[in-house]
């Protein structure tokens, strides 16, 4: 693969969703530290969990705990897949930088776009500073994360993935 060509479209919607995948895995690990310093008053619900428990509500649905830890892990890790797929089909190539900025703007579209436009969660506006700043720190470390892996996929990819010969086939099975 050349290097200074970008994958095609499928290609990297792959690349994204797993970067997405593991900057969630790393922002999942910064929520849970910097949750527990929230003074206990503001130590509530996080928006996965949340989130989940305003759906049921709303449709009326009862879900067991175990259940709707499941499906607010399931739903966590697969929007975190979704999002980091939307930024590689844009640019696979963003530094930890860039990255950081497009977690805060994931950040911004959720918290005071589509989650409260939905009727799912108030506003961020409505919601204790603090814990703002810990949603935004753990999506500077969630895009920081994606843009990371993206890169170590691309390199994989322009790598160790990439077709070579294989120099302990045999001789006559070498390509």
């Amino acid at each position: 693969m050349n290097a200074t060509r970008d994958p095609r479209l499928r290609s990297r919607l792959l690349i994204g969703a797993i970067a997405g995948f593991a900057g969630t895995l790393a922002m999942t690990a910064a929520m849970s530290r910097l949750h527990r310093r929230l003074p206990a008053k503001e130590r509530d619900r996080l928006a996965p969990r949340e989130t989940v428990d305003s759906t049921a509500a709303q449709t009326k649905m009862p879900v067991s705990e175990e259940t709707a830890i499941d499906v607010a892990t399931a739903a966590r890790f697969g929007y975190g897949a979704a999002a980091g797929s939307l930024i590689a089909a844009a640019n696979p190539r963003i530094g930890p930088m860039t990255g950081a900025m497009a977690g805060v703007g994931v950040w911004l579209a959720s918290y005071l776009g589509w989650l409260p436009g939905a009727g799912i969660l108030k506003p961020a506006t409505q919601r204790p500073p603090l814990r703002n700043a810990l949603l935004i720190g753990a999506h500077l470390v969630w895009g920081a994360a994606t843009a990371r892996a993206m890169r170590e996929l691309l390199l994989a990819r322009e790598t160790m993935l990439a077709s070579r010969e294989d120099a302990d086939a045999p001789p006559e099975g070498r390509r």
